[in-house]
């Protein structure tokens, strides 16, 4: 192993069926700048990401044969942008989601987290500090 260390996961990518409406919930929840480019078969959108950052970035994809959303799945936690995930979640609903956990205490040291489904009907959580 190499004397970089890097966080275990290098890449994540969540399921749509409906591109434009999974790309509508991730910028109204979370104030991103999605754009989809098409690659065969494959539509992505890809999330913002920091050049040698410390975390992982990821897209969504969309392709009919290979990627089926899930409630049942991985759950991939997206950092809160404003640093205070209640900010983000009160968005969910008005964006095409569902809240599934409220702002709940992880430990104090750790912080918070939520639970909810996106647009396309994918668990997915939000961290916060706050």
């Amino acid at each position: 192993m190499s004397q970089e260390q890097n966080n275990v996961v290098g890449w994540f990518e969540i399921p749509v069926t409906d591109m434009p409406r999974a790309i509508k919930f991730y910028n109204a929840v979370f104030g991103y700048a999605l754009e989809s480019q098409q690659f065969g078969d494959e539509e992505m959108a890809w999330f913002p990401w920091v050049e040698n950052g410390q975390g992982a970035s990821g897209s969504l994809v969309k392709h009919e044969q290979l990627y089926q959303p899930s409630a049942q799945g991985t759950i991939v936690y997206f950092s809160s942008p404003s640093g205070d995930l209640v900010n983000e979640l009160n968005k969910v609903e008005t964006a095409g989601g569902k809240v599934l956990q409220q702002k709940t205490l992880i430990t104090e040291k750790i912080g918070y987290m939520c639970l909810l489904l996106d647009s396309e009907g994918n668990r997915i959580a939000i961290h916060s500090r706050k």
